[in-house]
């Protein structure tokens, strides 16, 4: 488990080995560096030196917009509001009190501080789109106001005669205004790596998983806007000190976006981005608005071409050309490494064993005229491994919402450790100890996987605020994130971003999360779906040994290995609790067989399978077709690291290749270089004839293949009808062909498709991927998270699917594909080990072993005799 290799995601980022950056390379020493720079140019030429200030403090204006838009995902349109507003207070206070530099910005700053908390606390209860909006309109007001109340803000005129009794000078207030922009960003990149700002980041990524952990989402934004509001209002007070007056014109919507323009250009998601897009955009501004009034019509093109080439703006293209360009929105490291990790022990979750950790009473919960849940009551006991079972679309991903508070039940109650928690908000529940995982994968993809797990053991030890200390030098923390990542053997890739491994490695990186909360009761909602068997035996013996100190209540379709595991089980079906027991009375009860199974016969044989083998046997004595793909000495990767290396692979017309291998070998990455989401490095791809190893994905796709990917990628907000029809094309298959193939999309076609059950989605991915003429259909783990009946249902399915295309299906258990391809490829470490009659292989249980059980090192040693 633990030799776990690089294969399909990109090479880490550095694994730093201390946490501390050296002086000269620390991003806010680079700023300084150029700050005084362009001041000596500036000075030697005989330029006005004002505008090297202005420079300076548009930096610090657009940093404080930057740091709500990069660090949590949030555009405020208006931060001119708190600009504008911090500068009229300085004027105000100023000319009725008087003052001097610094107190006029402490006077600014604070007026800003409290309009963010007044209008935070209004606004953020919309985020996206909304939010965006909402600052604007705060902005517009604030300039009609100022604009218009002559009395106070002098109207059209502004204020004027703000004095500056310590900096009289151009030049010393442009060093007092560089120091104060230093100082201030060099705060905002302590927050950005303090445990608050960490959990900014994984607030941008992933809202419910925050809120899962025990995070408070308002609070944290709230708190996010004061910090941002503040940064903004010290520039605005450096603004009405360096002009010595203050105007209502920057209050005005047409200058609400400058910050905004200013992040954007010089790159979003870097540290840096707003200096250089404050010196492009003064520069650009002074020298075309001296040649024409109509500057924009120059200065918009800059834009387009910006955005063009470079989406990550100035600071992108530093970091592309340059090599110690290498400044993000936080460092690129880690924590060291230690010399031994310390192995993973579950703490006790301590309590009664007598009493049950949680009760649920009479539950009802109904959408529409849908019934998920009808009158379930049911206890968990502590240190008891309870199974919470059913087919697909019964409603227990809806139970364990419900448990958790991201969806209020119609009916019941629910009482956890003796507390009614019915009503209770979801992040207050986790802080109880409920902790779970979830069905569709939910984790952090921008950040590393070191990170994903700090996040959650961040939650656990309660260090819900943290504003200055450094986050990674938490030793105690560290050492516990580095037992998790070990302990689902993900230590070798914890400098990775969460976006780069394989959706199996996703998938262990989230139970890492969940047990790094030491709840104590575990919601593990299909925690086993998507991993190789080498995997799922490790973590299904974690969880055994969970339960020996938590209470854990689990769903999984994988029936065997939950008979085997669980003390009790619960079978839901239609809404309703059908069995609760003992798991051999369970697996007994008709109810459940007839249910769970689908028939009686289902668990020995499925008929089904009868007729695949059938179907097999009468393929294997037919001549191969003609070659329809070709993959010739491939090697792919991500980053500038090799994922794939020198495959060759050969789809004929009408056949069915199994594509098979532990997670992260490469099968995902194999087929996007084949539908040209991710090209080649060497070696070519060939379909039907045509060389499509540099063309784009749409015309892949034209040519005629298509992709069902991993986790089925739906438009949730639109019916199954509409999902359809946008992947329609003509020469595709029929809408009433697509219901012939799946009776049970007939029903659905109005239901939205965030309101499916996973094999409800599978099928309507497969649907998708029909109705458009396609030769060769690529199938990513068609049957993951299945129940038995179901996955039964699919694979016929599939199976017609042989008369109108070749087929190839990635699977991490070879028993359900190999009886239905015609050859199969086998990847370890991204070569080829195996290459040939799927029934050969089919046959050979000990060369499955090698290639796909537990033991690495066989796979190395047949790596190296068919090298």
């Amino acid at each position: 488990m633990n030799s776990r290799t690089h294969t399909d995601a990109t090479p880490p980022v550095q694994a730093a080995e201390r946490v501390n950056i050296r002086p000269m390379r620390h991003p806010v020493a680079v700023m300084a560096a150029v700050l005084i720079v362009i001041s000596g140019v500036s000075l030697a030429l005989g330029m006005p030196i004002d505008r090297i200030t202005q420079i300076a403090i548009y930096t610090l204006y657009a940093a404080g917009t930057n740091f709500l838009i990069g660090y949590l995902g949030l555009v405020p349109f208006g931060a001119s509001f708190f600009f504008g507003c911090s500068s009229y207070a300085l004027a105000i206070a100023f000319g009725a009190f008087g003052g001097n530099e610094i107190s006029g910005l402490l006077i600014a700053t604070v007026f800003s501080l409290m309009l963010a908390l007044v209008i935070g606390a209004l606004i953020l209860r919309r985020k996206g789109l909304y939010f965006s909006l909402l600052t604007l309109a705060c902005s517009q007001i604030a300039f009609e106001v100022a604009y218009k109340w002559t009395t106070v803000t002098g109207g059209e005129n502004g204020l004027q005669n703000i004095t500056r009794p310590w900096f009289k000078s151009a030049l010393s207030f442009h060093v007092f205004t560089v120091a104060v922009v230093l100082v201030v960003s060099w705060l905002l990149w302590r927050v950005a790596h303090a445990p608050f700002g960490r959990l900014m980041q994984a607030l941008r990524d992933n809202e419910q998983r925050v809120t899962s952990l025990g995070y408070d989402v308002y609070t944290t934004r709230l708190i996010a806007l004061l910090i941002a509001g503040g940064t903004i209002g010290v520039a605005g007070g450096l603004m009405a000190l360096l002009l010595q007056g203050v105007y209502a014109n920057n209050l005005n919507w047409a200058h609400a976006g400058d910050p905004v323009l200013m992040a954007v250009l010089g790159g979003v998601h870097q540290f840096l981005g707003p200096l250089w897009g404050a010196i492009t955009f003064i520069v650009l501004e002074d020298r075309l608005s001296a040649i024409t009034e109509n500057w924009w019509l120059f200065f918009a093109p800059v834009i387009i071409i910006m955005a063009l080439l470079s989406p990550e703006g100035i600071q992108g293209f530093l970091r592309r050309f340059g090599k110690r360009s290498r400044w993000t929105l936080t460092r690129d490291t880690i924590p060291a490494r230690p010399a031994r990790i310390t192995p993973y022990r579950p703490a006790d979750a301590g309590g009664d064993d007598a009493r049950a950790v949680l009760s649920v009473e009479n539950l009802s919960k109904r959408f529409g005229s849908i019934v998920t849940q009808d009158g379930i009551s049911l206890e968990v006991k502590r240190n008891q491994l309870h199974s919470f079972i059913g087919p697909n679309g019964a409603g227990k991903t809806t139970f364990f919402n419900i448990l958790t508070g991201f969806i209020l039940p119609d009916g019941g109650r629910i009482v956890f450790e003796g507390r009614d928690i019915t009503k209770l908000q979801a992040h207050k529940r986790a802080r109880l100890g409920l902790a779970r995982s979830f069905q569709i994968l939910s984790v952090f993809p921008n950040l590393s996987a070191f990170e994903n797990v700090r996040v959650a053991v961040q939650a656990s030890r309660r260090q819900w605020r943290g504003f200055w200390r450094d986050a990674y030098t938490n030793d105690e923390a560290n050492d516990r994130v580095w037992s998790l990542l070990d302990a689902v053997g993900l230590a070798d890739r914890a400098a990775d971003l969460c976006a780069e491994l394989s959706h199996g490695e996703k998938r262990l990186l989230e139970i890492a999360m969940t047990l790094a909360t030491s709840a104590k009761l575990l919601l593990l909602d299909e925690p086993l779906a998507g991993l190789a068997e080498s995997d799922r035996k490790v973590v299904a013996a974690l969880i055994r040994r969970l339960a020996s100190s938590h209470a854990v209540l689990l769903i999984e379709h994988d029936i065997d290995r939950v008979l085997a595991l669980s003390d009790r089980i619960t079978v839901l079906h239609q809404g309703r609790l059908i069995a609760d027991g003992l798991p051999a009375d369970v697996a007994r009860n008709p109810q459940v067989i007839s249910a769970y199974l689908g028939d009686a016969s289902a668990h020995a044989q499925p008929a089904g399978d009868v007729k695949v083998i059938a179907a097999n046997d009468a393929r294997e004595d037919k001549p191969a077709g003609r070659t329809l793909l070709q993959l010739e000495n491939v090697s792919a990767g991500y980053g500038g690291g090799t994922v794939l290396e020198g495959v060759d692979l050969t789809v004929n017309a009408g056949e069915v290749i199994a594509l098979l291998g532990r997670n992260g070998v490469g099968k995902t990455t194999m087929l996007r270089t084949i539908t040209g989401t991710l090209h080649a490095t060497s070696g070519r791809v060939v379909f039907d004839g045509n060389d499509v190893s540099a063309m784009r994905p749409d015309l892949i796709n034209k040519l005629g293949v298509s992709l069902v990917p991993e986790g089925r990628r739906l438009f949730p907000n639109l019916t199954v009808q509409d999902n359809l029809k946008l992947g329609a094309r003509a020469g595709g298959a029929p809408l009433d062909e697509i219901c012939e193939l799946f009776p049970k999309l007939r029903i659905l076609m109005r239901s939205r498709a965030a309101n499916l059950s996973g094999g409800e989605r599978q099928m309507v991915a497969i649907a998708r991927a029909l109705m458009v003429p396609s030769r060769l259909i690529l199938l990513d783990e068609p049957f993951e998270g299945l129940a038995p009946a179901v996955v039964h249902e699919v694979r016929e399915a599939v199976a017609k699917l042989t008369s109108r295309a070749s087929l190839v299906i990635v699977e991490h258990h070879a028993e359900s594909v190999l009886n239905m391809a015609d050859r199969a490829y086998v990847l370890v470490n991204g070569r080829v080990a195996f290459g040939g009659s799927a029934r050969e292989l089919a046959a050979d249980v000990a060369l499955q072993e090698r290639l796909l059980g537990v033991s690495a090192g066989d796979t190395e040693e047949l790596l190296r005799k068919t090298a």
